[in-house]
């Protein structure tokens, strides 16, 4: 069984930044639907700071490289945003499992 995608949008135009906040599960679908999101708000106002937060989210691998890339490159897949407008975005990351070490007991 899949879990949605649920997006909130919070946006500060005072302060200039935009924050989606993702929750469910984010595959490499649905992140199509999140790129969908980020351009509506990345188009709210010319410098707009837009984070993107998917550290309550269950993300897949590719699609938390697919927002990496795009945040590195400073632009949307241009499948979303043929125009590729300058995209400023910061990607928070859910926190990596904590590394366990396997103990070994003396009997």
């Amino acid at each position: 069984m899949h879990e949605k995608l649920k997006v909130l949008v919070r946006l500060d135009l005072d302060g200039g930044e935009a924050e989606v906040a993702a929750h469910g599960h984010v595959t490499e679908q649905s992140v199509q639907a999140l790129y969908v999101v980020m351009k509506r708000a990345n188009h709210l106002r010319e410098g707009l700071r837009l984070v993107v937060d998917v550290s309550h989210a269950r993300v897949e691998r590719a699609a938390l490289e697919q927002l990496q890339a795009c945040s590195e490159s400073r632009h949307l897949p241009a499948s979303i945003d043929p125009l590729q407008s300058d995209c400023q975005l910061r990607v928070l990351a859910p926190a990596a499992a904590p590394q366990t070490r396997a103990l070994r007991l003396a009997a």
